[in-house]
This record gives structure tokens, C-alpha cells and sequence, in this order.
């Protein structure tokens, strides 16, 4: 190895991660175990033109299908509960009798609900304060609204005050007692990530192992960077390593997490500037955040997308959806008095078309403008549409600089663009 990790920070973090979030509370709801319900939350769950945004265990293993997915790719009809050959087969699934019949009698007894966000932030709530039973405020740092860090170093001792018990062990005690607690107060189940070293390793814990234990807990740290960290089966199982950076890792020749550790830092450097050389160090286990003072990366662009309720076919009603979406962000824009100088757009056609979204975008000189930023919206879909049904629209604002700027040219009348 080629760091002395007792030089390395050293904290006690827990990541704990609420099992199926939003399909967990809805069983909780109604009375029925997460770990053994079929459910799924889904958008307009009155039709057959859904978004699944969550489901339980059960019904991600029956089905197949996992979060922010469509309702027609799943292998059985929502409203009559009957067996859908044509899903099935794209998918890849069996077709035999014995297959039908367990699809549809799991299928009957599937709930499909509609999402109730309120009802999720009021459980997270009470989540953050079974949290607080445990570590102070500072010490603890909301991920996302089912996961969140916390740095256990200066409680442990607290909790767990036997002696004769190596830190290792005292944090996995803990966070057991973290897991009962929530449990009680939510009927929630969470799966903790461990780490006695830092966040990043708790994180790459808590998904490459605490999901697959009985107990739903697992440790890593600075010993089990070659063991564990190394022998990650793939490379997008590496925490901020997504499909396209693969892709340009593979590209120079570094197919595993050993062999990017391996790597000469110079060349990540060179492809990935200064986020190559953070991969470098991460793959050695390295991780110099921390929970107190998270990064908070500097916004660089506002935007929106929308699924649409349905397929859209008439130019007209597309531009229409764009124009309204525009303002909106355009209002956003100047609300953190900004001004943009990057146009994007994307539109997804319907699955029925079978055609590749629409990508375009358009420099622009620095401007807040809803009249300028729609028109340039709309002249850039129109430059690319060609007919079809439309499902989904976005737009986005990039390369923000302060309102205050401004760029003339020797035709402007200044006094003319200032009341705009």
C-alpha cells in the first residue's frame, strides 16, 4: 500500500439508509410488514400510465422492476391484474403457465398507492430526532430524506462504555440500538453502512454489503480497502462511479477499482482533472470529508423537467408546455438574481415512437429575460422537432453569472434593455 493510513482520519460513521423509504411508510400506514408486502408508490396510480417511484422489497423481487420506472413495463396489467406477455417478453422473462400463474396471484395481492410526500417529511422528522437521541446536531448529516451520516466518535464511549470492547465493536452495538429505535418509532427498517475510518467507506458498506446481511449492518475501513474496496465486482459499484465515467475509465484502460488504485495519478488527472485524482484516493479508501462541514457544491444552472400526464401530439400544446416552463425557471433565474448565458433543452418522445430525445442547446449573451429565454426555447425545439408524441420536456439555464452584468453592442439602446 502506498499510505500509512495511521496518518488517515479516523471517525466512527454510521450511514443509515431507511429500506424502501417512501413503500416502507405507505405499509406502515396500513398495518402491514414492509419486509413481506408487495407495494409500490406510484404517480397517477388511477391508470395505466404511471411512474413507479418506490416499491417494497417483495415487489422489486416478484417483478423485477425497480424505482422510476413506467407501469406498462411491468409483466402484468394494473387494472386487470392479468398477465402481460408483450412486458414480459422485452424484459427477458419466462412465459411458461407455472410463471403466469405466480405473476398474477402476486399480482392481485399487490397494493399500488399514490405518494404522499408530506406524510414521508413528517416521518423523516421523526427520524432526525431518533438521530438526536444519539449525537448532537452537528454530528449528524442528512444524505437525502431516507439516508443520512452520523459521527458517532464522541458518543460511543457514552453508550457503550465497556472497556473491554474495541471501537469496532462499539459502533456496530450502537448502531443496532439506532436500528431498534427508529423501528419503534416509525416501523421503519434501516440498513446501517459502518466505518471506522470515514464517510466514503461507510457509504461503500452500506451498498455493496449491509443490504445483503441478515442484520443489515456491515463495517469497512482502512484494512479492508484490499479485501473489500478492491474486489467490488464492478466498477459503477463505487460510490460516484456512474455508467458514463466507466465508460471513459475503461477508455484508458482501467476496468476495476484495483486497477484504478494502480493507476499513475498523472493520467486520471489528465482525463478527469481534479475529480481523477479524487477517484484515485478514494479507491485507496481515502476520504477527507467530513460530516460537520459537508461539501456544498456552487450551483451551475437552474432547470426543469416534466413527465408529462400524456402523450403529447400537437406542436402547438408541446410550446405551449415549453413556453410555461421557461417563465418558470426564467422566474426562478431572477429570484437569485442571475443571469444566463446557456439555453438547454431535452424532449422525450413517447415509447410508442420509438424515436431518440431531442438534445439541443444554444449560447446566448448574459440575460433574464422571460421574452428572450422563451423565444430561444421554442426556436430551438423547433429546430429539431419533426413530428411525434412528446412525453417528456426539460429545460435548463447554464453558465450563471450576476444579474448586474450586461453586454452591449453599438446598435443597443441601453435604456431600452435596462426596462426590459
Amino acid at each position: 500500500m502506498l499510505f500509512d493510513y495511521s496518518r488517515e482520519p479516523h471517525s466512527d460513521i454510521a450511514f443509515v439508509d431507511m429500506k424502501s423509504f417512501y413503500a416502507s411508510c405507505e405499509c406502515v400506514r396500513l398495518g402491514l410488514n414492509p419486509l413481506t408486502t408487495s407495494l409500490c408508490v406510484m404517480s397517477r396510480s388511477d391508470n395505466s400510465a404511471g411512474l413507479i417511484l418506490a416499491s417494497s422489497p417483495v415487489f422489486k423481487q416478484v417483478f423485477g422492476k425497480k424505482n422510476v420506472s413506467r407501469s406498462y413495463d411491468l409483466p402484468f396489467d394494473l387494472k386487470t391484474r392479468k398477465f402481460n406477455s408483450y412486458a414480459a417478453k422485452k424484459q427477458g422473462l419466462p412465459t411458461d403457465p407455472a410463471f403466469i400463474v405466480s405473476i398474477e396471484s402476486w399480482a392481485k395481492r399487490t397494493l399500488i398507492v399514490p405518494p404522499r410526500m408530506n406524510a414521508y417529511i413528517q416521518v423523516n422528522m421523526e427520524i432526525q430526532k431518533v438521530f438526536q437521541e444519539f449525537a448532537a446536531p452537528d454530528d449528524i448529516f442528512p444524505y437525502s430524506i431516507d439516508e443520512g451520516f452520523i459521527d458517532l466518535t464522541s458518543s460511543l464511549n457514552y453508550f457503550i462504555p465497556d472497556p473491554s470492547l474495541s471501537r469496532k465493536e462499539k459502533l456496530d452495538l450502537l448502531s443496532a440500538r439506532i436500528q431498534k429505535r427508529i423501528w419503534q418509532e416509525t416501523g421503519i427498517y434501516s440498513t446501517i453502512g459502518l466505518s471506522n475510518a470515514n464517510p466514503l467507506l461507510a457509504k461503500l458498506a452500506l451498498d455493496n454489503e449491509a443490504k445483503h446481511c441478515r442484520n443489515m449492518r456491515s463495517n469497512w475501513s482502512y484494512e479492508d480497502v484490499e479485501s473489500k474496496v478492491w474486489k467490488l465486482p464492478q466498477l459503477t459499484d463505487f460510490w460516484g462511479i456512474g455508467r458514463r465515467t466507466e465508460k471513459r475509465l475503461q477508455k484508458i484502460g482501467i476496468t476495476s477499482i484495483k486497477e484504478l488504485a494502480q493507476a499513475h495519478p498523472d493520467l486520471l488527472k489528465k482525463e478527469f482533472g481534479v475529480m481523477g485524482l479524487q477517484l484515485w484516493f478514494h479507491a485507496h479508501g481515502i476520504d477527507e470529508s467530513n460530516v460537520h462541514k459537508p461539501y456544498h457544491p456552487k450551483s451551475r444552472g437552474i432547470g426543469n423537467s416534466q413527465i408529462l400526464p400524456y402523450d403529447y401530439h400537437i406542436q402547438a400544446d408541446i410550446e405551449l408546455v415549453f413556453r410555461e416552463m421557461a417563465e418558470q425557471v426564467a422566474i426562478r433565474l431572477r429570484r437569485k438574481k442571475k443571469k444566463t448565458q446557456l439555453v438547454s433543452i431535452h424532449a422525450s418522445y413517447s415509447k410508442i415512437e420509438g424515436l431518440p430525445s431531442i438534445h439541443c442547446q444554444q449560447k446566448i449573451e448574459p440575460t433574464q429575460s422571460t421574452k428572450v429565454l422563451s423565444d430561444t426555447v421554442l426556436r430551438l425545439f423547433r429546430s429539431k422537432y419533426e413530428g411525434g408524441a412528446i412525453r417528456q420536456i426539460g429545460v435548463f439555464y447554464g453558465e450563471l453569472v450576476e444579474e448586474s452584468i450586461q453586454l452591449f453592442s453599438l446598435f443597443d439602446d441601453p435604456v431600452a434593455l435596462a426596462t426590459e
